[in-house]
C-alpha cells in the first residue's frame, strides 16, 4: 500500500470527521486519492487537490473526480498493440495501477514516454508488474 504523502496526511488529520471518512475508504479508493494528488505536475495544482480532499470526502465522494487511472499516452499505446492490450485486460485493478503509477512517477515527459514503451513491451511479454 502506498504511503500517504505528508501534505495529504496533515489535511486528513485536520479534523476527526475527515480522518474517519478517510479510514472508511477502501484501500483502493485511498490509493486513487494518493495517486491523484501525486500526479499533479504543478505545485499549485497539488495544493488545490490536497486541500479539496476533506470537502470531497464530506460530500460523499469515494474517489477523486474525473481522475483517469490510465495515462492517456499509455492508453493510446495499448490501443496500437493488441497483444499488450489483451494482457492489460487480464490485469487486476491493483496491477493496472502499478503500471500507471510507474509511468506517471516521472515528471520528465521523455522518461514517461520510455516507460510507456517498456510497459507495452512487458505486457506483450506476459508480465503483470513493472
Amino acid at each position: 500500500m502506498e504511503q500517504v504523502p505528508a501534505d495529504l496526511r496533515k489535511v486528513l488529520a485536520s479534523t476527526a470527521k475527515t480522518k474517519t471518512l478517510w479510514d472508511s475508504l477502501t484501500p483502493l479508493a485511498r490509493r486513487d486519492f494518493i495517486s491523484w494528488v501525486a500526479s499533479a505536475k504543478q505545485p499549485d495544482t497539488r495544493k488545490r487537490r490536497v486541500d479539496s480532499v476533506p470537502s470531497r470526502l464530506a460530500s460523499g465522494k469515494r474517489r477523486p473526480c474525473c481522475y483517469a487511472i490510465v495515462p492517456m499516452s499509455l492508453y493510446k499505446a495499448l490501443g496500437e498493440l493488441p497483444k499488450a492490450q489483451q494482457q492489460w485486460s487480464t490485469l487486476t485493478p491493483d496491477e493496472k495501477r502499478d503500471f500507471a503509477n510507474w509511468v506517471d512517477e516521472s515528471k520528465d515527459k521523455e522518461v514517461r514516454g520510455v516507460r510507456v514503451a517498456k510497459t507495452c513491451a512487458m505486457l506483450a511479454a506476459g508480465k503483470r508488474q513493472p
